[in-house]
């Protein structure tokens, strides 16, 4: 997966070196890492992302239940 070219988030300042990172396959699938453990990688379809973003917004996922 070295060959992907990976995007920093937009909330990531220049100065940080904690940032969540994407990249997106020739085949459309979705990688996701955070750039301190770079091979940690979830790969995901466009609507799984969209979906995973979804429950991140709307708080879902605050470990509280």
């Amino acid at each position: 997966m070295s060959q992907l070219a990976w995007r920093k988030s937009s909330f990531s300042t220049a100065g940080q070196t904690e940032c969540v990172e994407l990249a997106t396959a020739p085949d459309g699938r979705v990688h996701l890492r955070e750039s301190d453990r770079p091979g940690d990688i979830l790969t995901m379809s466009p609507g799984r992302l969209r979906a995973l973003l979804d429950c991140v917004k709307g708080g879902r996922l605050s470990g509280s239940r």
